[in-house]
């Protein structure tokens, strides 16, 4: 029988060794206190889906104050988060698993509610297209310069809290991925403007936060980058936007770039790229430069193969929620004893609080069996 690729182990960039190709996705838990503190609950949540995965990446953790989406949000922007987020990584960390914490700023993706009365920013004074949204105010110069700082100081939390590295959100209409759109960011500096200028605030932001892990890190710490591949709005990314953006991001020393998609085989709404799946397309133009990880409704091992076909790593999400054994059971040819379907007396056992439920519960409407 002919191994599968998901059994095999990956070497990033950096010289760092997943065990597998199963990576645990970054999902919402909602599971912190309101300072972004960890609870035990959320620790837990965690150390139930590690130990089999080759890597767990957490839920977005704000850099910055200001940057929160949401109540119960991680957060890693002052000193007071460290000695929690360390208690997280060494919750992960059991038989290998790879530690990496999401960094990001929600921009005008939050509410003046959540931030304590506080108008959200953004690149610019533009609404995002969502009920109930607010107008954001458009950062000055001095404050996107800040907002980078913060993303190096969680950076640098991450690395004093024994994190093996950091993805950066630039994905699911967040702070990155507003200045690379032209629908959130429609400045006249250099901020914005064409592709290329739009560009400029992740560009800076990725070769900061590398220079700063060569002069805090004394052991290899991955860098990865997460993005969404289109959007709706008009005018908005689209797909060849995007294979732009991820041609740039592979020349640099990073160690993993990570779609965000709803279904691995999703075909592109642009009329020029619909002959295969998004992953065909994103995985030629990095070309091996560096790891890419595949996302989308991946049920079952012969689906991860699939997935794997056009990407080096598969991450995981509602499956490893309703079974945290999903990987252990799918590497050991045990599928059929795998759960997909999850009842409300079910929750204890499985750590399952609050947004993490609500997330279940949207699953349940997919009925995964």
């Amino acid at each position: 029988m002919q191994e599968r690729k998901y059994t095999e182990t990956l070497t990033l960039n950096n010289g760092v060794t997943l065990k597998n190709r199963f990576v645990m996705a970054p999902m919402t838990t909602k599971m912190s206190f309101f300072d972004g503190v960890i609870t035990e609950d959320e620790k837990r949540y965690y150390q139930m889906r590690s130990k089999e995965a080759g890597a767990v990446i957490t839920a977005a953790a704000n850099v910055s104050e200001g940057g929160k989406g949401w109540e119960g949000e991680l957060g890693i922007y002052d000193d007071r988060h460290i000695n929690g987020m360390a208690s997280l990584a060494s919750a992960i960390q059991h038989n290998g698993t790879k530690a990496i914490v999401q960094l990001y700023h929600g921009g005008r993706m939050t509410s003046s509610s959540v931030l304590r009365g506080t108008q959200p920013v953004a690149p610019s004074a533009v609404k995002a297209e969502r009920p109930t949204a607010e107008e954001p105010r458009a950062l000055e110069e001095d404050e996107i310069h800040q907002i980078i700082e913060d993303f190096k100081a969680g950076t640098v939390r991450a690395i004093d809290a024994g994190f093996d590295g950091i993805e950066l959100h630039g994905a699911n209409t967040y702070l990155l991925q507003q200045f690379f759109s032209p629908h959130s960011n429609r400045r006249e500096d250099k901020w914005g403007g064409s592709r290329e200028e739009r560009f400029r605030f992740i560009d800076r932001l990725v070769d900061e936060v590398i220079s700063t892990v060569n002069q805090h890190s004394d052991k290899p710490f991955i860098i990865g980058y997460r993005f969404s591949p289109e959007e709706y709005e008009t005018p908005g990314i689209r797909f060849e936007d995007t294979l732009y953006l991820v041609d740039q991001l592979a020349y640099k020393s990073i160690d993993y770039l990570h779609v965000s998609l709803g279904s691995y085989s999703q075909v592109s709404q642009s009329e020029e790229y619909k002959e295969k799946p998004m992953l065909a397309y994103l995985y030629e133009q990095i070309a091996g430069r560096t790891a890419f990880i595949s996302v989308g409704d991946v049920r079952n091992g012969a689906q991860a193969e699939e997935a794997l076909e056009h990407s080096d790593l598969v991450a995981l999400g509602r499956v490893i929620l309703a079974d945290p054994h999903w990987v252990g059971k799918v590497l050991n040819g045990k599928e059929d004893a795998i759960r997909y379907n999850v009842a409300d007396e079910d929750r204890a056992e499985l750590g399952l609080t609050n947004g993490v439920w609500q997330f279940m519960q949207n699953m349940m409407k997919d009925r995964l069996s």
